[in-house]
């Protein structure tokens, strides 16, 4: 690789010695000096001068919690996306059914993601319904929570459930009818991975699904994310996509507690700063969108719950957690000795104090106290302030979900929980305030890959409708930047090699047509476009990337495992 010089209007570091640059030195991959066009000159005498043209150069957004292979398969063909943000409302939804079944060979297998009973303003559909629509046509239909799976009388004939329902997996449920019978809805990770393994096996190209994902991502401006539900099948394809000419994106890998291997070590093809294994990841709560985050307020009885199925005497509480006390201490026992990164996803905060209380004994009970180890809650939808202080003190890093704001945020503030928790969700400010390390995600495919509208909506505090509930939980720009870059490095532990622009670290860079600090916060995503990202000192072509991918037709899938 030739060695170059970068230079933009304006090189935004996040790196506090040197906040602001006017050109970047790379050699071999690597920062080499950071400051005038003239100081990486005299770094690199003779290196090639290359203007981005980009209105600001900023380190490569970091993505700490993601889902990206799976996130491509079960949004791209032959999977076909319903979620709101490409079919809006319910008439949009069943318009894309009946496009599917005219367009597909009868004996094909239907699959449909993202459905949403809120934002879709309608029930999740059960299997009289599924039959309404398909007929005999196998089909299912994954909420976009990642947390709910529907399904029809043809797919239990096919799984062999019409005459012998399936007991409940660990850690996932069936709803049934009095006689113990399925009644089409299923929820929890366990129970998706059940409904949906024969039908995704062997479907489509899964790689080349996967990577028109990842380019989606590079196109946000993300060149790292994590995959959070890694499992050990997914290797193959996971290497394959890392040894892609132009692949866009570094991925670390948090494996799911419910593998038989989570405990053991992963060796890659793949240089360790394209793909490694870093942590192991669970659930101990669901989703809110469909009833089952572990709150302690009641969801409230609205028209919107009603037609989502969320009966508030039935929903959250303690019989939303997804494990027992022992069950976590029994996992964080089997994973901590060998060194792994905790990562638990939990929303409401009940969940979150399950979590907290689980870690603060480990630490204890393995000499953790005090160190640098980095456990992490995902989402924290319902935090409270003395949560999230308690998870600083026990240097526990959180990881929030603009995302639950922007889109439902609406919804939250009075027509799921009541004002008082509603208008709080998402607790930003707090969540800055309390010290801990925090960083943003968007979870894909749960939402879209944009961390823009991130920072947009932790800094304005506005949803996608433009209004506020709860603005003194607004952040600042700098904040947002920060936990968009620099605070998710760490939370990955990648910060000695991405996140932020400094000598000796990899050159990730993005491109952003203008400087967002002159921009109005509320305006971020109408005014600012990425132009571009570069991974290890060369600019990502897509074109190349996905060229590559589309030669691996027999690359092998897991079962669906993706939640958010």
């Amino acid at each position: 690789m030739p060695d170059i010089i970068l230079t933009a209007a304006t090189v935004i570091t996040m790196d506090e010695d040197r906040p602001r640059a006017e050109a970047v030195a790379v050699s071999e991959g690597h920062i080499v000096a950071v400051g005038s066009l003239a100081e990486c000159t005299a770094a690199l005498p003779g290196a090639a001068v290359i203007d981005t043209g980009a209105g600001a150069l900023l380190p490569g957004f970091v993505e700490p919690h993601g889902h990206p292979f799976m996130s491509g398969v079960i949004t791209e063909a032959p999977v076909r996306s319903i979620a709101p943000w490409n079919a809006p409302s319910w008439d949009d939804v069943t318009a894309a059914f009946r496009a599917a079944v005219t367009a597909t060979d009868p004996s094909e297998p239907l699959i449909f993601s993202g459905f949403d009973a809120l934002l879709h303003e309608h029930p999740a559909p059960d299997a009289d319904e599924i039959d309404q629509l398909f007929g005999d046509r196998v089909a299912a239909i994954t909420d976009n929570s990642g947390h709910g799976i529907y399904f029809g009388t043809a797919l239990m004939k096919l799984h062999g459930w019409d005459s012998a329902p399936p007991a409940d997996p660990a850690g996932g449920h069936y709803q049934r009818h009095p006689d113990g019978t399925l009644n089409g809805r299923g929820f929890e990770v366990p129970a998706l991975t059940e409904v949906l393994a024969p039908l995704i096996a062997g479907m489509g190209n899964p790689l080349h699904a996967a990577a028109l994902f990842f380019a989606a991502m590079a196109r946000a401006g993300y060149t790292s994310t994590s995959d959070m539900s890694y499992d050990p099948q997914l290797k193959p394809a996971y290497e394959a996509l890392a040894a892609a000419p132009s692949c866009p994106l570094r991925v670390s890998l948090w494996e799911m507690s419910t593998t038989e291997t989570y405990t053991e070590p992963e060796v890659f093809i793949a240089d360790e700063d394209m793909l490694r294994k870093a942590g192991v990841k669970l659930w101990t709560d669901g989703a809110v969108w469909v009833g089952t985050g572990a709150t302690s307020f009641p969801y409230v009885d609205s028209e919107a719950t009603r037609r989502a199925a969320i009966d508030p005497a039935t929903a959250g509480g303690a019989r939303s957690l997804n494990y027992s006390r022992a069950q976590l201490d029994a996992i964080l026992d089997n994973a901590v000795p060998a060194g792994w990164q905790m990562a638990f996803h939990s929303n409401g905060d009940l969940a979150i104090d399950v979590a907290l209380d689980a870690y603060e004994s480990a630490l204890s009970r393995h000499g953790l106290v005090g160190t640098d180890h980095r456990w992490r809650l995902e989402h924290v939808g319902g935090a409270t302030r003395a949560q999230l202080d308690r998870a600083a003190a026990l240097g526990v890093h959180v990881s929030m979900s603009p995302f639950q704001y922007y889109f439902w945020g609406d919804l939250l503030d009075g027509q799921i929980f009541d004002h008082e928790h509603g208008s709080q969700w998402q607790p930003f400010a707090d969540a800055v305030a309390s010290g801990a390390c925090v960083s943003l995600h968007n979870d894909g495919s749960v939402s879209p890959p944009s961390p823009l509208t991130n920072i947009q909506t932790v800094t304005a505090r506005r949803t996608r409708a433009g209004h506020v509930h709860g603005p003194e939980q607004a952040i600042t720009l700098h904040e947002a930047l920060r936990a968009q870059t620099i605070n998710a490095a760490r939370t990955l532990r990648r910060e000695h090699r991405v996140g932020s622009i400094a000598t000796g670290k990899l050159a990730d860079f993005v491109e952003l047509s203008k400087d967002p600090y002159d921009v109005e916060p509320a305006r971020l995503i109408e005014e600012i476009s990425v132009c571009g990202t570069w991974i290890g000192g060369r600019r990502v072509d897509l074109d190349v990337f996905l060229n590559a991918s589309g030669d691996h037709s027999t690359a092998p899938v897991a079962p669906v495992k993706h939640c958010c």
